[in-house]
């Protein structure tokens, strides 16, 4: 088939009630850019009417529209991964099925692609979110620029842009979990942020849950940096000195002053403090040994039940 300029990939989880809306958004502001193009929805494992949709709307426009049915729900992030598999664009265009992300923003991405850039992350310009998905993305920007080489303002906006070179960079990656984001910031030779808007939900719940993005911020952090471990170690060498220096002192003084019961209760909190340092350790150096024990088993990332696409 003939390859377009731009290439759109969309996963789709149980999106629904947004969809019919963003079909009407998406394609329209597409032809409007002027620019060859395809749209790859990829459908990860709905249990809603959103495959169903899907096939409808590959009918109608089958010329621009591939889809990629999973049989099963494998996460976000590895649907994006089958996106960029099939993608053949010199461009490609990452973006949520909720329309948070304005398709008509897409625009914004491919100029600053045009002046030479090879990876263009955004930025939400009003983040129509809870508080505590604010409070907790800005602790976790900055927590990450500091293990990390990974510098993005906006990590939790998915609206980006990456040239060929980068797409095909990820493609040759065998990681079973990572960042998409991040993995392309690091492949990145002139990477760059724009502004874009940021809207509510069109229809449906999130489908992050608390617990997610603490998950996916367990793989920014552990995917991209041993910084972790080197301070736990270092956190571990000056508890260590501490620890003695204080086993020093209370001998000296239980020679001087005697037995004390009253600092049992002290030797307690201390007790407890270092438990709750050696359990963070343990599960930090589990979370490593659990991204290696994921990689060995070398098991697909997904599978693929369909892919809906018209041959030429």
């Amino acid at each position: 088939m003939s390859r377009p300029e731009v290439s759109v990939v969309i996963p789709v989880y149980n999106e629904q009630d947004g969809l019919e809306a963003l079909f009407s958004r998406l394609y329209p502001a597409l032809d409007a850019l002027g620019r060859t193009y395809e749209v790859i929805f990829i459908n990860d494992g709905s249990r809603d009417a959103s495959p169903a949709m899907l096939r409808e709307q590959f009918q109608r426009r089958p010329d621009v529209t591939r889809v990629i049915l999973f049989n099963g729900n494998f996460g976000q992030h590895k649907a994006i991964m089958a996106g960029f598999e099939h993608t053949r664009g010199d461009k490609v265009v990452t973006l949520d099925a909720d329309l948070q992300n304005p398709p008509e923003e897409i625009g914004k991405l491919l100029a600053e692609m045009d002046k030479g850039h090879d990876y263009v992350g955004s930025i939400r310009s009003r983040r129509n979110d809870a508080l505590w998905r604010h409070l907790a993305s800005r602790t976790m920007n900055r927590f990450r620029e500091r293990i990390t080489r990974v510098r993005m303002t906006d990590q939790g906006c998915m609206l980006r842009a990456y040239s060929r070179g980068i797409i095909d960079a990820i493609n040759s990656c065998q990681e079973v979990n990572t960042y998409l984001p991040a993995l392309g910031y690091t492949f990145a030779r002139n990477p760059v942020e724009v502004v874009v808007d940021h809207a509510e939900r069109e229809a449906g719940e999130s489908k992050y849950s608390l617990y997610s993005l603490i998950r996916l911020n367990f793989d920014l952090m552990t995917g991209f940096s041993v910084v972790p471990l080197q301070f736990v170690s270092f956190a571990g060498i000056v508890l260590s000195m501490v620890s003695a220096f204080f086993v020093v002192f209370l001998a000296v003084r239980r020679l001087v002053v005697g037995p004390e019961a009253e600092g049992l209760f002290t030797l307690f909190g201390i007790a407890f403090f270092l438990l709750g340092i050696l359990l963070f350790s343990v599960g930090l150096l589990g979370e490593y040994v659990g991204r290696i024990y994921q990689e060995v088993r070398r098991r697909p990332r997904y599978l693929i039940d369909a892919v809906l696409e018209r041959k030429e």
